[in-house]
C-alpha cells in the first residue's frame, strides 16, 4: 500500500519541488543577498514548513488528478493506473483531503508567524485551482495547460514570495535609494519561473498529444482534440522556440549585471550544453514523432531539461564566490 501511495503522489516530483525551493533559497537568494550585505530573514523552521506546505498541496493535486482521470488513464496508460486497483477510491480521496489540510494548515502557520497573514490566501487558492483543474479546467481548451504551467512556475517563486515582504520591512531604505539591489534577485528568480512556465506548457501539450486517444474518446477539448495533432505539434515546437529566445534574452540581461563588460563563459557553456542543444533536439524529435513512445520520450526530455535548469543554481552560488 505504501508503494502505491508513493506512486500516486509522484514522490520523485515532490523531491524535485522541495529541492527547487531549497536551491532557490540557499543557492540563489542567499548569495545574492550576502553580496549586497543583506541576509535571509525567514528562519529555517518557517522555511521548512513553507516547503512542506507546498509539497503536501502539490501531492494532493496529483492525487485528485489521478482520482478523476481513472477512465481516460485506463485507455491512455492502463499499466500505470492505481486508483481503483492498488488503492480504493475512498482511500485516494481521503489521502487528498489529508494532504490538503496539512498543507493549508502549515501555510497558515508560516504566514502568521512572519506577520503576513494575507499570504495564507495562497494556500487556499492553489488547492482550489488544482481541484477545478482536475474536475473542469483540464477538459477545456488550453486553460488546464496554462494553469499547470502557472503553478509550476510558482514553485521557484515561493521562497521569494515569503522572503520579499520581510526584506522590504527590514531594508526599506536600501530599496528606496538603491532599487537595483532587488532587481538582480527578482531577475534570477523570475528567470527560473519564466523558464519553468514555458517548458511546462510545452510538456503539458506533448502529454495531451500522447493522450489523444483517451481524451478524444471522452470528449475532452484538449489542444490536440480541437486543432489536431499536426497543429498541436507545431504550436508546441513554437513554444520551445519562444523558450530559446527567452533564454537568449535572459543571458543577455545577465551580462548587463556583470562589471566591466565581462563575459560569463561558464553560464554560456552550461546553457548551450544543458538547455539549448537539448531543446533543439526536442523540437526535431517532436516534429518527426510517429507514435506515443516518441512523444513520451520528448516529454521525459523536457522534464530532464527542467531539472538541468534548476541544477544550474549550484554552480551559480560558487560563481558568486559563495
Amino acid at each position: 500500500m505504501l508503494k502505491s501511495i508513493l506512486q500516486v503522489v509522484r514522490y520523485r516530483n515532490l523531491i524535485i519541488v522541495a529541492a527547487t525551493m531549497y536551491l532557490m533559497r540557499f543557492f540563489i537568494l542567499q548569495p545574492l543577498l550576502n553580496q549586497k550585505g543583506m541576509t535571509l530573514l525567514l528562519n529555517e523552521l518557517n522555511f521548512l514548513m513553507l516547503t512542506l506546505a507546498t509539497v503536501f498541496i502539490t501531492a494532493a493535486g496529483y492525487v485528485i488528478n489521478d482520482y478523476f482521470d481513472t477512465r481516460t488513464d485506463l485507455i491512455n496508460r492502463p499499466q500505470t493506473v492505481i486508483v481503483g486497483k492498488s488503492l480504493s477510491r475512498r482511500v485516494v480521496i481521503s489521502l487528498h483531503w489529508l494532504l490538503n489540510v496539512a498543507g493549508v494548515a502549515l501555510g497558515i502557520v508560516v504566514s502568521f508567524a512572519i506577520g503576513k497573514p494575507l499570504l495564507s490566501l495562497v494556500f487556499f487558492v492553489i488547492p482550489g485551482l488544482l481541484w477545478f483543474y482536475s474536475t473542469t479546467y483540464k477538459r477545456q481548451f488550453l486553460l488546464g495547460n496554462i494553469i499547470v504551467a502557472f503553478l509550476t512556475a510558482l514553485v521557484p517563486l515561493m521562497p521569494l514570495l515569503f522572503e520579499l515582504p520581510m526584506l522590504y520591512d527590514t531594508y526599506w531604505q536600501t530599496l528606496i535609494f538603491v532599487p537595483s539591489v532587488f532587481n538582480t534577485i527578482i531577475y534570477w528568480v523570475g528567470g527560473y519561473a519564466i523558464f519553468a512556465f514555458w517548458l511546462t506548457l510545452f510538456r503539458e501539450i506533448v502529454k495531451d498529444i500522447e493522450d489523444f486517444e483517451g481524451d478524444s474518446e471522452y470528449g475532452r477539448n484538449t489542444l490536440p482534440v480541437v486543432l489536431g495533432l499536426l497543429m498541436s505539434r507545431t504550436i508546441a515546437a513554437a513554444i520551445l522556440l519562444v523558450t530559446l529566445l527567452l533564454l537568449a534574452y535572459l543571458f543577455g540581461a545577465h551580462l548587463n549585471f556583470l562589471p566591466n563588460g565581462q563575459f560569463d563563459y561558464f553560464t554560456f557553456s552550461y546553457l548551450a550544453i544543458a538547455l539549448v542543444i537539448p531543446l533543439f533536439y526536442m523540437i526535431v524529435r517532436l516534429l518527426t514523432a510517429e507514435n506515443k513512445a516518441h512523444y513520451h520520450m520528448v516529454s521525459l526530455a523536457a522534464k530532464l531539461v527542467m531539472l538541468l535548469g534548476i541544477l544550474y543554481a549550484i554552480p551559480f552560488r560558487f560563481l558568486l564566490g559563495g
